[in-house]
């Protein structure tokens, strides 16, 4: 995945593609320059809440939040903001239901991280 287009397709691609999810759109995207830009993109999930998926690419760095709201109220998040260095998965966290920050296993790669969440919400719905 090179540009925004690439990465776009292969976001909305695996939303479409799995059964968790249904009414896929891409809500927002910017481009910086052909190696920096911005996409979100919401799926409705099987219980009504919505995944949304930021990415943040700058060049081969990329920011990414993935977070699960109902109702507009967040549930759920995983980012690799910079904000918790004592984590040992650091840059890597996900927020909890319950508001706690713990380790995560993502990686900041789109390709494992999306489908291993759409597999860890398919096990919870």
């Amino acid at each position: 995945m090179n540009d925004l287009a690439d990465f776009l397709a292969f976001v909305v691609g695996i939303l479409q593609s799995s059964p968790s999810c249904r009414d896929v759109q891409v809500t927002e995207t910017q481009v910086f320059s052909d190696r920096q830009f911005f996409l979100k993109v919401r799926a409705k999930l099987r219980d009504d809440s919505v995944l949304q998926v930021r990415l943040y690419i700058n060049q081969s760095h990329i920011d990414y939040a993935y977070q699960v709201v109902l109702n507009e109220t967040p549930i759920m998040r995983w980012d690799n903001k910079e904000h918790f260095p004592s984590i040992s998965s650091f840059p890597h966290h996900f927020h909890q239901p319950d508001a706690s920050v713990v380790a995560s296993s993502l990686t900041g790669e789109p390709r494992h991280d999306l489908a291993l969440i759409l597999e860890l919400l398919a096990e919870l719905q």
